[in-house]
């Protein structure tokens, strides 16, 4: 073999290796984003058990939401209750009127919203005032004893 063909071997495997590492690093880059959207979103507020059955229980979390390379913080919290320890409901804490934050009354046992008076059931329909609609709701699960919720509010029911 001549150094001219050993040359062109060597550069040519050289080449090859450089060219599937940076083939796979760009291919693992761009399909990353699949594997982490699956589990994005939940935030976990406690261990289901701390809910007792009967009033609700505001809880507060930390939403984290990333943006390339920046990862954004902010400060939330919802309404969390449940009547048999095993379903629970997880309302939007802004009132569906206005968007301000409304409070549990334990005397009266409903929302109250400090705003314009609307008053709300605790599953969340209007008793009276001018919201248009019941409480939003935030999407729950329960996985291993901790409870999840996704904070995006949904409607919550009419009927």
């Amino acid at each position: 073999m001549t150094r001219r063909s050993f040359l062109t071997a060597a550069t040519a495997v050289l080449g090859g290796l450089i060219g599937t590492i940076l083939g796979a690093s760009g291919l693992l880059y761009a399909i990353s984003p699949a594997f982490r959207r699956k589990a994005e979103g939940w935030v976990d507020v406690g261990r289901s058990s701390e809910i007792k059955p009967g009033a609700p229980v505001k809880v507060e979390f930390t939403v984290r939401k990333r943006d390339a390379w920046a990862t954004v913080e902010r400060r939330s919290s919802a309404w969390v209750l449940t009547p048999d320890g095993r379903q629970f409901i997880v309302f939007d804490p802004r009132c569906t009127h206005l968007g301000c934050p409304y409070r549990w009354d334990k005397e009266l046992g409903r929302f109250m919203c400090p705003c314009h008076t609307a008053v709300f059931n605790p599953d969340g329909r209007v008793v009276m005032g001018p919201a248009p609609r019941p409480l939003d709701r935030f999407p729950v699960k329960v996985v291993g004893g901790r409870l999840l919720i996704r904070p995006e509010p949904v409607p919550g029911p009419t009927a």
